[in-house]
């Protein structure tokens, strides 16, 4: 792609029109057709990443047991995980409050129900087969209704600010900074639950935002999956990431029915599919899976049927100039930045949707493309993948910061 005047006439590209590509398509006579199209795909996918090193995960990150205001305990929770939705990892959730007119979480000392889930985190994990997070759901007024703690320390202590179910804004920025916590809101669009990207500080973002549960797929208002009672500006992925936000998304369905990860079908369109998590870790282990999360290398999609080659499953490959989804990068000085994605789903994929800087770029009715992007449009652009699938699930990428060199 070495044409002096390809910047003046374009603002993206494809490998298809790079010179070794075109030089076949003006080259010589030749009798052998096939194998000048094996040439010409081999001049094209030079342009390609290699193959990732990192290993796609998924698992449900939100969840909830007897101990608050779910009505399975908390083994037949992990179990339904593990052995029915057949996830790779898991979080319990469960309210701090532990229920309207129950104990909370963190009553009773050594025999308190935040100490019983700690010991049931550690039971349950088994490195390169299973992964459990510590975790669990408080109320967050004025910041957002509900957010989830996931702990990377296994014993750590409950994060407690002046008054219950309520966060100042010195405890708020003091739970951001915390390296060994990730907070992060669920139900963002909704009026009571939710919270308002629009109006606190930069600083005051979450790492990374629950962009789906069942049935209220929160990338933007008016989703056609979103069948949820109340939507309310502010809270949509758009609407922080707009802002500025360095915010990457994750699934997880809120399931309170021991259904965690699973297709129900009697729940009706959307909320038959869960919502579930994606990760692209270096091993199912609790550091590697942390540090996935950490770093916003995250997708989350609507889970589907068990039956089919993968279960259900989805999968997003999603980088540019070989950075992973979650990174923030410089523009080359060349300004050239190589955009692939590959998407695999064991129903036929309807759309991909490239979106930049908030709005549709590209759609795709395929899985698999690299495209060259040359245009910087503002100090900071981001980028990120909206798939729809032919049962009309969807699925998300955390996006990917690109800055002006």
């Amino acid at each position: 792609m070495k044409h002096p005047d390809k910047y003046q006439a374009r603002r993206y590209d494809t490998p298809g029109r790079c010179r070794a590509f075109t030089d076949i398509v003006y080259g010589p006579i030749s009798d052998d057709r096939d194998a000048l199209f094996c040439e010409m795909s081999r001049a094209r996918r030079r342009f390609d990443p290699p193959a990732p090193t990192l290993k796609p995960f998924s698992g449900e990150l939100h969840g909830h047991s007897r101990l608050s205001d779910g009505t399975v305990d908390i083994d037949s929770y992990f179990q339904g995980i593990r052995d029915i939705a057949k996830l790779d990892f898991a979080a319990l959730t469960d309210h701090d409050h532990g229920g309207v007119g129950q104990p909370t979480l963190w009553e009773g000392g050594v025999h308190s129900p935040w100490e019983l889930i700690k010991r049931k985190v550690k039971e349950y994990r088994e490195d390169g087969t299973f992964t459990t997070i510590l975790a669990y759901e408080r109320d967050s007024y004025p910041f957002f209704g509900n957010m989830i703690l996931y702990f990377r320390d296994d014993n750590a202590a409950m994060f407690r600010d002046e008054h219950p179910g309520e966060l100042t804004e010195a405890g708020y920025r003091r739970l951001l900074a915390d390296p060994h916590i990730l907070a992060v809101p669920h139900d963002t669009y909704d009026l009571s639950a939710g919270g308002d990207f629009l109006r606190p500080e930069i600083e005051q973002m979450p790492p990374l935002m629950e962009i789906i549960s069942r049935g209220d797929p929160a990338e933007y208002m008016g989703n056609p999956g979103f069948t949820a009672g109340v939507a309310c500006e502010g809270g949509f992925y758009q609407d922080a990431l707009r802002r500025g936000a360095r915010i990457g998304c994750i699934g997880g369905s809120d399931d309170h029915h021991g259904k965690n990860g699973q297709y129900e079908a009697s729940l009706g369109y959307s909320a038959m599919y869960p919502g579930v998590t994606g990760v692209w870790a270096a091993e199912n282990t609790h550091e590697a899976i942390f540090d996935a999360l950490s770093a916003k290398r995250t997708f989350a999609y609507m889970r589907g049927k068990p039956d089919g080659a993968m279960g259900g499953r989805v999968v997003i490959d999603f980088r540019i100039n070989e950075h992973w989804m979650g990174e923030a990068i410089k523009r080359p000085a060349e300004r050239d930045l190589r955009i692939f994605f590959e998407v695999k789903a064991d129903v036929p994929i309807k759309a991909v949707t490239l979106v930049k800087n908030g709005r549709n770029y590209m759609i795709f009715t395929y899985g698999r493309e690299l495209i060259l992007d040359y245009s910087q449009e503002n100090d900071t652009d981001f980028y990120y993948l909206r798939v729809e699938l032919a049962d009309r699930r969807f699925g998300w990428t955390s996006p990917i910061w690109v800055e002006r060199s």
